[in-house]
C-alpha cells in the first residue's frame, strides 16, 4: 500500500506539531489499542513513529508480568516517554514526545462490575509552551449498561482536570449510533466527525467495517483533520495489519494559549 489510500491518491498529511505566533499549539493525538503488545511490537512502533504524534493515548498496554519493561520499550522504541498509566490504570496509558511538559499525571480505576474486566483512565495535564491540555486515554466496557455509566465517569473526571482544554480518546466499544457513543458527542467535538481525514472505520482490515475507537475534545480546541492514517506516508498496510488488532485514529488539534 506505502503511501497510497487505496484509491491511488496519496493521502495528504494533518499540520505538522508547531508553536502559533499567538501561543496556540498545534498538537498531533494518536489513539490506539495495542492489544497487550502481543502482535509485531517493531511494526506497531513504525506506525507510531510515521504519525509523528506529541501524545499517545494507548489502550491495552501491557498491565501484567513486567509491564513497566514492555512500556518503556515501546516508548523507547516510539521515539516518546511513558507518562502515565498501564498496569495502574487497567490497561489505558499516555505516552508523550519531549516536546510535552508534565504537569501532573493520575491514574484512575472505575468500579467494578463482578465478573468483567476492571477498567480505568489515564489522564494526564500536558503544557505546550503557553498551552495546556488535559489528556485522558479510556477503554470502556462490552457491556452497554457499564460503558453508559463508565462515559459519564469519563465527562466527569474530564471537567475534574480543571483546564480550560482537553482530549479524550481510546476504544469506546461502541459506535457513532450506541448510547454512550452519543452521550460523549453530545458533551465534546467527535473528532472525525468534525472534520474527518483518512479513513473512519477503526476495525482490523477484514473485520466488518466499524468506528469504534475515537478522538474528542472539549469546547475550544480546533479540530484541524481526524481519522485512521491509512496511506499516510511511512504508514504501511503490512504493519498495520501485523501491529495489533485495531486500527489507530490519529488527530490534530489546535490548543489555544493559557
Amino acid at each position: 500500500m506505502g503511501s497510497e489510500t487505496g484509491t491511488g491518491v496519496p493521502l495528504p498529511d494533518l499540520p505538522a506539531s508547531r508553536t502559533e505566533s499567538d501561543g496556540s499549539a498545534v498538537v498531533r493525538v494518536l489513539s490506539y489499542n495495542i492489544r497487550s503488545m502481543r502482535d509485531d511490537v517493531a511494526a506497531l512502533a513504525r506506525v507510531i513513529r510515521a504519525c509523528r504524534p506529541d501524545v499517545v493515548c494507548v489502550q491495552e498496554a501491557p498491565r501484567f508480568f513486567r509491564w513497566r519493561k514492555a512500556a518503556a520499550r515501546l516508548a523507547r522504541t516510539s521515539g516518546l516517554v511513558y507518562v502515565s498509566g498501564g498496569a495502574t490504570a487497567s490497561g489505558p496509558m499516555i505516552l508523550a514526545s519531549l516536546r510535552a511538559h508534565v504537569e501532573r499525571t493520575e491514574d484512575v480505576l472505575l468500579p467494578r462490575t463482578p465478573g468483567l474486566h476492571q477498567r480505568g483512565f489515564a489522564t494526564a495535564v500536558l503544557r505546550f509552551g503557553r498551552a495546556r491540555l488535559g489528556v485522558l486515554s479510556c477503554h470502556l466496557s462490552i457491556k452497554d449498561w457499564e460503558r453508559q455509566e463508565q462515559g459519564r465517569l469519563l465527562l466527569d473526571r474530564l471537567a475534574a482536570l480543571d483546564v480550560p482544554h482537553a482530549v479524550a480518546a481510546g476504544d469506546l466499544n461502541d459506535r457513532p449510533d450506541g448510547r454512550t457513543f452519543g452521550l460523549l458527542a453530545g458533551a465534546l467535538q467527535d473528532g472525525w466527525a468534525t472534520k474527518p481525514w483518512g479513513r473512519e472505520h477503526t476495525t482490523r482490515l477484514g473485520d466488518p467495517l466499524q468506528r469504534i475507537d475515537a478522538v474528542f475534545a472539549t469546547e475550544g480546541v480546533e479540530v484541524l483533520g481526524c481519522g485512521v492514517p491509512m496511506g499516510l506516508r511511512g504508514v504501511e498496510e503490512r504493519d498495520l495489519r501485523a501491529a495489533t488488532d485495531h486500527l489507530p485514529v490519529l488527530a490534530a488539534l489546535r490548543v489555544p494559549a493559557a
